[in-house]
Parts: structure tokens; sequence; C-alpha cells
């Protein structure tokens, strides 16, 4: 008889052979040879126990799955839908309420508390809706699929490993159906690489912690690449010759070059003189709407690789300290 070792290994091995989208039918049996696999990689007993004892196929994280859409196509429809006069509202009063924390976290990571602030509106409501789907499931759903198997593997590993080191337990590893966790709803791999503890309560809770959500969301601006001291970009108008030339303006340049093409701020102003670089960003296909966007831009990308999502980022945030008051789709 074979031991209970070769016997999971065994099937581990068929299911990585698999085709694509397994059936639910031998998920307990994947599962099995999972645990096997975590164990193995320094996950404990108890959590494993903890953690898988009751979790189950879900249909319906396979449906949202399958209906994703790679980028929105209506720029106007998703801005709109994001950018309302409510959440600003809302935005520049939860900045008054928590002006002191964000001061510290902005002052330490170099980030501004504009910007986090429309994140945390942006990613979860202000923390209204952190989504409600125990994260172990529905990691362990996607995984099983196998049609992204890889990458969901990795990010139950990185879900087990957060229950594993204490920071939350597995009936309340709550969050949206792909496993986005929190105020500022972070993947499990990257709850682990840039979560922080900032209240000192020895536990990393971007669930119930403001300090830590905000400071965890900074830390990770920080760590990819945010420039301190700088905008992510401006709404601009451009002259009739560059309107066309999409190509043109995806290049880099200094501030200066765009201000001898005829590209000016939205108001007519003149752009800054700052020795900044940055690329036009044309997000509507059949608009005029154009923002120069800099370097911090880039790293908006590098939490959201969205140019919608970006660009949604830096409006709200703009709007929630009356920097600017946004035009485009309002025209």
């Amino acid at each position: 008889m074979q031991s209970a070792t070769a016997r999971a290994l065994l099937l581990f091995g068929l299911w990585i052979a698999q085709p694509a989208a397994a059936s639910a039918s031998d998920f307990a049996e994947w599962l099995e040879a999972f645990a096997l696999e975590a164990r193995q990689s320094g996950i404990s007993q108890a959590t494993l126990d903890a953690a898988l004892a009751d979790v189950e196929r879900i249909p319906a994280v396979i449906e949202l799955d399958r209906r994703q859409p790679k980028e929105p196509g209506d720029f106007c429809g998703y801005m709109t839908a994001r950018l309302t006069e409510v959440r600003f509202a809302r935005g520049r009063a939860m900045l008054r309420e928590h002006r002191a924390l964000l001061h510290r976290v902005s002052s330490r990571y170099g980030v501004p508390a504009r910007v986090l602030v429309a994140l945390w509106g942006l990613e979860s409501n202000f923390g209204d809706y952190q989504g409600d789907y125990r994260v172990i499931g529905a990691l362990a759903t996607l995984a099983h699929d196998g049609r992204r198997g890889s990458l969901f593997r990795k990010q139950l590993l990185a879900a087990l490993r957060i229950v594993d080191e204490g920071h939350q337990q597995p009936e309340s590893l709550m969050g949206s159906w792909a496993g986005a966790m929190g105020h500022v709803q972070l993947m499990p791999t990257t709850f682990l690489d840039y979560a922080v503890d900032y209240d000192g309560d020895g536990r990393k809770d971007i669930w119930s912690s403001l300090p830590d959500a905000f400071a965890s969301a900074a830390n990770y601006l920080k760590r990819a690449g945010w420039r301190s001291g700088q905008s992510w970009g401006r709404e601009v108008q451009l002259p009739a010759a560059l309107g066309g030339d999409r190509g043109a303006l995806a290049k880099t340049r200094s501030l200066a070059d765009w201000r001898g093409a005829g590209v000016v701020r939205i108001d007519g102003g003149a752009l800054p003189s700052a020795g900044m670089r940055g690329r036009i960003v044309m997000p509507a296909a059949k608009s005029p709407d154009a923002f120069l966007v800099y370097a911090n831009f880039e790293t908006l990308l590098r939490w959201n690789h969205s140019i919608f999502f970006g660009l949604s980022v830096g409006a709200l945030a703009d709007e929630i300290s009356e920097v600017a008051s946004l035009r485009a789709c309002r025209r």
C-alpha cells in the first residue's frame, strides 16, 4: 500500500499534468497534495489543519475570473463611475479626519496623504468593501482551476504564510474573489513583501488597522520608486499638430520640450519649469483628453498596471486636496 506522502506526491504530479479547468470532483485530492507542498515549504501543520479543513471549491470565483476584462474600453464610463462628487467629499472628510496619522506616514515614506486616501477610496471605498470571500478558499479554487494555476498557487502559499506568521486567523482572512485584501487590497505575496506593522502591536493588520494599511501602501509605493516632492502628472491641452501623433506623445521628454511643442496646462497656462520628464497619455481613442504623466505615474502603474486606474488615482488625489479640477469627460 502506498504511503500518504507517496500518494500525495502522485496526485500532485497528476494535477500538474492536467490541462486547464480541472473539474470540481478532484478538488479534495488536489488540496491534499497541495497541503503536502505547503508543509514542505515550511507552513506548520497546525496552520494547514486550521486553514484547509473546510475549504471547498467556489464555482462563483471561476465565473468571475472568466469574465474579468484585461482593460475596460470606456475611459469616460470608468472615470465617471469612480470619480463622483460623493467620493470627492468623503475623501476630503477622510483626509481631515486622519490628518495627523497621514502626516506621520507621509513624512516617513514620502508619499502624499492625498495619494494614500485616493488609493484607499478606489480600492475599498474607504474600507467599506474589503471583499466578502474567504481568501484561502478563493485562491485554492483559482489555483486548482489551472487557467492561471501557477500564479494563484503562489498567492495561496503566501496567504497560508500570513496565517502561519500570526497576522490573521484563517476565518478572518477575507478579501476579493481574486485574493486582494484589506483597506488597500494587497495580494498575499505583496503583503508579505511590503506590509508594515506601523502601530507596533506585533501584527501586520491591513484589515482593521488604518496605521498598518496606510503605511503598507506607502511602503509599497516608496519601494516601487515614488519620488518624494513630485506630482503624478497633470491634465493638459495639446496643439493640433500633436493631437494625432500618438507615437510622438508616448516618448518621454523634458517639460521644456513639451512647452516648446505647444503643450499647455488644461487651463491654458504654461507648464512649470521644473526639470522633470514625462510622456503624454490619451486614454480615449476618440477624445482630446490628454495627460502629461511623470515618474510617479509609472509607480502607480506598478500598483495596478492599468492606465485608467493610474489616472483615476491621480485625479482623485488632486480633487480630494483641491489641487486641480478634472475636466476630462466633462466637455
